[in-house]
């Protein structure tokens, strides 16, 4: 029952979390966000925001140390707009998944134009 509540809490965070990152955040090292997907421990205390940036490198780690920067913002915005006994500690980290398959989908792009 306590994952069920878990998986709820981290859909609505992570809707939050796409309009404060879009509207709310002025620091002009955080660029084009994207929220994939947020993992809310069983017991509400910890949130893991996997988050994905357009741009090179030295863009993706700019952006990760404004919102480092903002983090304190961030939490408070969401215990806002969610109403929980206590708003979970954020942490964010790449999501690698999207770069991941589109190195699958040119590795089979190439398989396909050797056989033919």
């Amino acid at each position: 029952m306590g994952n069920l509540r878990a998986n709820r809490v981290a859909e609505q965070m992570k809707k939050e979390l796409g309009d404060i990152l879009g509207r709310k955040i002025k620091d002009p090292r955080v660029g084009f966000v994207t929220v994939t997907d947020v993992e809310v421990s069983g017991d509400l205390q910890l949130a893991t925001v996997y988050i994905s940036v357009l741009g090179d490198d030295d863009k993706k780690k700019d952006t990760l140390q404004g919102l480092l920067k903002a983090r304190g913002f961030i939490r408070s915005e969401i215990g806002q707009r969610i109403r929980l006994r206590k708003t979970p500690e954020l942490t964010f980290e790449f999501d690698d998944s999207v770069a991941y398959g589109n190195r699958i989908e040119h590795l089979l792009a190439d398989l396909n134009q050797r056989d033919h």
